[in-house]
């Protein structure tokens, strides 16, 4: 059973109001995550052996016409050295192929929650754990503390900087039964110094939910809500059971 919203059911992204606005970010996903080098044209990352730098003039050499490759870094777990590699998109990807959207709650203004912005001196750092390092954990700069109240319990919520943004990863009652298992992902706007907002109406399925050559953070236990967060994106939609990293 889909419990996606159908496109004839949407606002008009054309409409004004904030149910407008929130349709024309819906397309925007759209066209992001099936784009030629966007989440669904990731089909391979490939990892280079310890101090060897991306060549992408050589990577690039006889490759197919709409095959991209871009260079990735990330630190070794074990020796914390810088690690590089390389990543193939392919715009004829089988998962855009096979895409046919993301699932969606309807859009509810009581999900768009302002919050208390506390800035932390320092280049403060959580650990968080990723969806493929087998419970390793990385450190993630988190610049402040979000404090805000949901249905009568206070959380302090712990965003990390995502060059120069907010990027909340939290979690749910709903992951795993009718949202992406393993959280979301929320873009906060800083709306005053000590001041920010929260729209979850824009929480969004993490690049892992569409190739398993992410390697996505999943939500520390502060940012796990104890009711279900019923906004936002839910999970892709493949055809012909076309797997998936949902």
């Amino acid at each position: 059973m889909s419990h996606a919203v159908p496109h004839s059911a949407l606002p008009d992204p054309q409409s004004d109001g904030p149910a407008g606005e929130w349709a024309a970010w819906r397309a925007d996903r759209r066209r992001s995550v099936t784009s030629a080098t966007g989440n669904l044209a990731l089909t391979e990352t490939r990892w280079l052996p310890a101090g060897e730098l991306p060549d992408l003039d050589t990577a690039r050499a006889g490759l197919p016409e709409g095959v991209t490759v871009t260079a990735v870094r990330r630190t070794d777990l074990v020796t914390g050295e810088p690690e590089h590699g390389l990543r193939f998109w392919d715009a004829d990807a089988p998962a855009i192929r096979a895409y046919e959207d993301t699932e969606a709650f309807p859009y509810d203004p009581d999900w768009v929650l302002d919050a208390v912005y506390a800035p932390a001196p320092g280049a403060r750092k959580v650990a968080f754990e990723h969806i493929r390092d087998n419970g390793g954990t990385r450190d993630l700069v988190v610049p402040g503390d979000i404090s805000l109240t949901v249905a009568g319990r206070d959380h302090t919520l712990s965003a990390f900087d995502d060059d120069g943004v907010l990027l909340l990863v939290f979690g749910d009652p709903t992951n795993g039964d009718t949202t992406y298992g393993a959280g979301r992902f929320l873009f906060v706007t800083r709306t005053g110094d000590s001041t920010v907002r929260l729209d979850f109406n824009r929480a969004f399925v993490p690049p892992c939910g569409y190739s398993d050559q992410y390697n996505c953070p999943m939500p520390p236990r502060q940012n796990r809500f104890h009711l279900p967060v019923t906004a936002g994106e839910k999970r892709p939609v493949f055809r012909d059971g076309f797997p998936s990293g949902n």
